[in-house]
C-alpha cells in the first residue's frame, strides 16, 4: 500500500492484535526532524490504525516527501491507510489458531 509520503507492508501475525513498526531513513534530515516525524506517525497510528486493524504486522516506510508534509496531510494518509487495513483479510500462518480463538495450553 502506498501513499504520497509512506509505503505500508503487511503480513499475518500469530498475535491477536496489530503491531506497527516504522522505518524513517535520514534522507539528509537531522535527528530532530526524524524524531518529530516518528512522534507524529506513532500518535496517528495509535489513534487511527490500531483500533481498527486486523491481527497483522505492519511496517510503515517513510519516503522523503513525508518530512515536508503538514500534520493534517499525514493524518489524512494514515486514515486512508487505516481504512484499507480494516478491509484487509489477513490469513493466519498455517497451524495458527483463528483470530479470536484461545491459544492452546503450553
Amino acid at each position: 500500500m502506498r501513499s504520497a509520503s509512506m509505503e505500508a507492508r503487511t503480513t499475518a501475525s500469530l498475535l491477536a492484535f496489530a503491531r506497527v513498526g516504522f522505518v524513517v531513513p535520514r534522507y539528509k534530515h537531522s535527528a530532530v526532524a526524524r524524531n518529530r516525524l516518528k512522534r507524529r506517525l506513532r500518535e496517528l497510528v495509535r489513534l487511527y490504525v490500531l483500533p481498527t486493524a486486523p491481527a497483522c504486522d505492519v511496517v510503515l516506510r517513510v519516503v522523503p516527501s513525508a518530512y515536508d508534509r503538514p500534520f493534517e496531510a499525514l493524518r489524512e494518509e494514515v486514515q486512508q491507510l487505516a481504512a484499507r487495513l480494516a478491509r484487509l483479510h489477513v490469513v493466519p500462518p498455517h497451524g495458527a489458531p483463528p483470530h479470536g480463538a484461545p491459544s492452546p495450553p503450553a
